[in-house]
């Protein structure tokens, strides 16, 4: 290989930020100088040029081919190499570092006061067999069944674990989220807090978060017990029912048959106009009352949905392409190959190449937080792509000095964005 690692986890990148998912994009895109001069360890022409050659003219002069990126097959053999046991732990953390450096450098250098992490599972979908892909009922498709942890009102990804498709929401749940919330409190902020959807509470993850006193909010299943709780509150007030929607919360004692003990739930009724009989849910928590109380207590757990806004932003707009497979070459170059390759663990490939996706994913995100503050407009990542990202220009080539020349638009951008870069207050790693 003629590229380093670094240099080939900057092209990884750089083609997962601009949209391109594939790593036989990178055969398309091998000779862009845009890309070679983003992802190279060398400065100026020799970003674009191989050194001299020995065999040439002997005058030091470049020769005219220009370097190219990393092609497909060194691609491949680099997402198997980072999937190594040995270095799939460093994987993991990248996610948390970056967004720990994003949120501490606005921050002035400090950790936040406290943090809300919501954890949730999601669907990825694949075209294939793929190793630990199988068909899940729920979604009616074949997937991976991931778990992601998110840094709530920031939005940065903190981290994620690649699953069987066939698993139940909560498995491995409590290992991750006790994991997560000690890498969270010792890198981004002082206290965290956790907020669920319905498949997570048990006894044993509640009873771990107890044990640590981090605070939660939790959706739970409705069950005829709570429904026969619900029951005394679900009538309508006498009069007419307004145009406007109404909604109440009341403030009970539950302890399922699996819980070691009783715990605080809250019951939001809605009624909705048009239809005949009220909505209700109920919410698990550990918050005093006199802390959050019931109509606080709900606005806190529907903050959840920017949460699973930014989950959507990573498989929708990034979209993970978790197709690595174990499947052995029969033919090499026109022949027959002379002795098979060393196997592969292509799930591990696939955990990397999801986590990979979320790193790009926390990168796209910081360039989109100091735009929004450079030019006080909202941004989406398909916006951020296309007008910053992916902003046309041309190289200049002056000596030993190369020019990058920026489109209209997409230069005044980067103007704005490197200049406020520099005033950020630097982080330590």
């Amino acid at each position: 290989m003629d590229s380093s690692g670094i240099e080939l986890l900057r092209t990884k990148l750089i083609l997962l930020c601009q949209g391109w998912r594939d790593n036989d994009d990178a055969d398309f895109l091998r000779h862009d100088p845009g890309l070679r001069l983003a992802v190279s360890d060398r400065r100026g022409g020799a970003a674009l040029f191989p050194g001299p050659d020995a065999a040439g003219d002997g005058g030091g002069r470049p020769p005219r081919r220009p370097q190219g990126l990393a092609s497909q097959p060194t691609l491949s053999r680099f997402i198997d190499a980072v999937a190594a046991p040995q270095n799939l732990p460093a994987v993991h953390d990248s996610p948390l570092e970056a967004a720990a450096r994003r949120i501490r450098a606005m921050n002035r250098g400090r950790r936040l006061a406290q943090l809300t992490i919501d954890v949730d599972s999601l669907p990825a979908v694949v075209h294939g067999h793929q190793p630990g892909s199988l068909y899940n009922g729920h979604y009616g498709e074949r997937i991976y069944h991931p778990l992601i942890a998110t840094a709530g009102e920031q939005g940065d990804l903190l981290g994620g674990r690649l699953r069987h498709g066939n698993v139940h929401t909560a498995d491995g749940a409590e290992a991750f989220v006790v994991k997560m919330l000690d890498q969270a409190e010792r890198r981004i902020c002082v206290k965290a807090h956790l907020r669920m959807d319905a498949g997570f509470p048990s006894d044993p993850l509640l009873a771990a978060l107890e044990a640590r006193r981090t605070r939660y909010t939790c959706r739970i299943r409705k069950n005829a017990v709570l429904d026969r709780m619900a029951q005394p509150y679900l009538k309508r007030p006498v009069g007419r029912p307004p145009c406007e929607p109404r909604l109440w919360t009341h403030e009970l004692q539950y302890q399922a048959d699996s819980w070691s003990r009783p715990r605080r739930v809250v019951l939001v009724v809605q009624e909705k106009p048009d239809e005949l009989f009220p909505h209700h849910f109920w919410l698990v928590t550990n918050w005093p009352a006199r802390r959050l109380d019931g109509p606080d207590l709900l606005e806190h757990y529907r903050r959840r949905g920017l949460a699973e806004a930014h989950m959507g932003e990573l498989m929708n707009v990034l979209a993970p392409a978790l197709s690595s497979s174990p499947r052995a070459k029969s033919h090499y170059r026109g022949q027959a190959p002379r002795r098979s390759a060393v196997p592969v663990d292509s799930f591990e490939s696939n955990e990397a190449l999801l986590l990979l996706n979320m790193l790009a994913y926390n990168i796209v995100h910081s360039v989109r937080c100091a735009l929004v503050r450079v030019t006080r407009q909202g941004w989406s990542l398909g916006r951020l792509r296309e007008q910053v990202l992916k902003a046309g220009g041309r190289l200049v080539l002056g000596g030993r000095r190369v020019t990058v020349v920026l489109s209209g638009v997409g230069s005044r951008y980067w103007s704005e964005l490197l200049a406020w870069l520099q005033r950020l207050d630097p982080v330590e790693a």
